[in-house]
């Protein structure tokens, strides 16, 4: 007949009666207050989600312990492998741009680069884009070195001027894929 009564009452119930020493076993884990208070929340987020799989008639409070043993320890391993940045310092040396800004700046380098002549176009896509030494370009335009030198240093000057960019800043694109686009998306124009 005590089985019976037992079968009856719903589990839910029971986890709030437990609450008081889940939190003091969760204190005598992790010693701060706040922590154990947010360790006792998942450890009933966890038990409610998964009431299904309690045993009716078993030992709750053995069920609930060992839901917040093994969420503290999963919790403190995490913790150990993260490294604590107070100040920014190390976020700042991992951090990425946006794609949108790639995509963005790309965009507005395409209208610039479309502005130039096509030899300095030319001349910036061999030696900027596909990496090719001045006279190596030079040798597959036809002209002399200082030639395609001076293609290149004048497109450079000019996207300077359409960018609205300061002599210092960088005319490198954002990363590989981007500058993959623009080789494989410009054909090679002899004026």
């Amino acid at each position: 007949m005590g089985n019976d009564i037992a079968a009856q009452i719903d589990p839910r119930d029971e986890l709030v009666t437990h609450l008081g020493v889940l939190r003091a076993f969760a204190l005598s884990l992790c010693r701060n207050g706040t922590l154990a208070d947010d360790l006792v929340q998942e450890t009933v987020m966890k038990a409610w989600k998964s009431i299904d799989s309690f045993e009716v008639g078993s030992n709750m409070r053995a069920w609930l312990f060992k839901i917040l043993r093994n969420t503290y320890y999963t919790s403190y391993a995490k913790a150990r492998r993260e490294v604590a940045d107070v100040d920014g310092v190390m976020g700042e040396n991992v951090a990425v741009k946006p794609d949108h800004d790639g995509r963005l700046a790309y965009a507005d380098f395409l209208k610039a680069f479309e502005q130039l002549p096509d030899d300095q176009r030319e001349a910036l896509t061999l030696v900027g884009a596909s990496g090719f030494a001045y006279h190596e370009a030079a040798e597959m335009c036809g002209v002399a070195t200082g030639t395609i030198k001076s293609r290149v240093n004048r497109a450079r000057q000019r996207l300077i001027e359409l960018l609205d960019l300061s002599p210092d800043d960088s005319l490198e694109l954002t990363d590989r894929g981007t500058m993959a686009v623009v080789v494989a998306g410009q054909s090679v124009r002899r004026g």
